[in-house]
C-alpha cells in the first residue's frame, strides 16, 4: 500500500514536469512564429562588422595623429635648432661688432690724443708682457724702423684719461720694450699737482702693488689728500711735463723716516692696457692739430 502511494505520487510530478516543459516549449514556438522573438542574424553581423569598422578607424586615426605628432615634433626640434645657432651667431656677430667699435673708440681717441701733441710721435699696440719677475716689462709693435729710439717716454690715454706708461729700455727692429712704471727699477722725477712738491715715484716690482712717492717733507701732510693727482716734473727730460703718472692713495708719517710714505694708484690700468703712444722729445709732430 506504501507502495502503491509512492507511485501515484511520483506520477503526480511527472506530469507536472512534463507540463511545464511542454508549456515553455509552447511559448518559445508561439514567440518564434509570431515575431516576437524573431532574431535578425543578418543585422546582427552588420552590427558587430560596423563596430570592428569604426574601432579600426579609431586606431588608425589614433595611430596617424601620433605619426605626425613624431612628425611635428621633430620639425619643431629642427626649426628650434636651426633658430639656436642663428641666435649663437647672432650674438657673436653683435659682441664682434661691439669689440670692433670699442676698438674703434680706443684707436680713434689714441690717435686723436697723439695728433694734438707738439712732439712727434708712435701710436704702438702692445702685443707681449713679462710680468713674472722683477724687470717686468711690455712689448710693442713698432722698432727702429719706425723711429723708436731707447729711453723715448711711453703714455697713453685710457678712458678719456692720460697717463705715463713707462719709457723704452729695448729697441728691436721691429719691436720695443717698454719698462712700466711699476718695475722696481723705474724712478720718475715727480710734482704733487695741487701743491707743486717735488719727490720721486718709484715702482714696487709688482703689477699689483702700488706705486711709491718718496722725499716729501712731513709737514705737508695736512695739504695732502686722498686722490691728489701726481705728475711729472719734466726734469731732465726724461718725460713730459705734467702727465699723470697716480693718485694718492694712503699717507703714513713714519717716525724713523724724515719723509712722508705715500701710497699711488696708477692712472693707467696696465692689465687693460692695449694701445700705447711712444713720444720723441727731440723732433716736433708736422701733423699736430688742435684738439679740443
Amino acid at each position: 500500500m506504501d507502495f502503491t502511494s509512492r507511485s501515484s505520487k511520483f506520477s503526480k510530478h511527472i506530469s507536472e514536469i512534463v507540463l511545464v516543459f511542454l508549456l515553455i516549449i509552447s511559448g518559445v514556438a508561439l514567440g518564434l512564429f509570431s515575431g516576437g522573438f524573431f532574431v535578425d542574424f543578418n543585422q546582427i553581423g552588420f552590427s558587430a562588422m560596423s563596430t570592428m569598422t569604426k574601432g579600426v578607424h579609431s586606431v588608425v586615426e589614433v595611430t596617424n595623429d601620433s605619426v605626425n605628432a613624431v612628425k611635428e615634433l621633430a620639425s619643431l626640434r629642427q626649426k628650434y635648432k636651426e633658430l639656436s645657432e642663428k641666435l649663437k651667431d647672432y650674438e657673436y656677430m653683435r659682441r664682434s661688432n661691439a669689440e670692433i667699435r670699442g676698438e674703434n673708440e680706443r684707436l680713434k681717441e689714441q690717435l686723436g690724443f697723439s695728433k694734438g701733441l707738439e712732439q712727434k710721435n708712435i701710436v704702438s699696440q702692445i702685443i707681449a708682457r713679462d710680468i713674472d719677475n722683477n724687470d717686468e716689462s711690455l712689448t710693442i709693435d713698432k722698432g727702429s724702423k719706425d723711429g723708436i729710439r731707447k729711453n723715448m717716454p711711453v703714455i697713453a690715454i685710457q678712458n678719456g684719461d692720460i697717463g705715463v706708461v713707462g719709457k723704452i729700455v729695448n729697441v728691436g727692429m721691429f719691436t720695443s720694450m717698454i719698462m712700466p712704471v711699476y718695475s722696481s727699477n723705474c724712478n720718475i722725477a715727480a710734482r704733487i699737482q695741487n701743491t707743486r712738491d717735488v719727490g720721486l715715484v718709484s715702482g714696487n716690482g709688482s703689477i699689483d702693488n702700488e706705486l711709491s712717492l718718496q722725499f716729501i717733507r712731513k709737514r705737508l701732510k695736512d695739504e695732502l689728500q686722498i686722490g691728489d693727482v701726481i705728475v711729472t716734473s719734466g726734469e731732465n727730460d726724461n718725460y713730459l711735463k705734467d702727465i699723470p703718472i697716480g693718485t694718492i692713495s694712503k699717507v703714513s708719517d713714519l717716525d724713523y723716516d724724515s719723509s712722508l710714505s705715500i701710497e699711488l694708484t696708477p692712472i693707467i690700468d696696465f692689465l687693460r692696457l692695449e694701445t700705447v703712444i711712444v713720444v720723441d722729445q727731440q723732433d716736433i709732430n708736422e701733423n699736430t692739430i688742435d684738439v679740443e
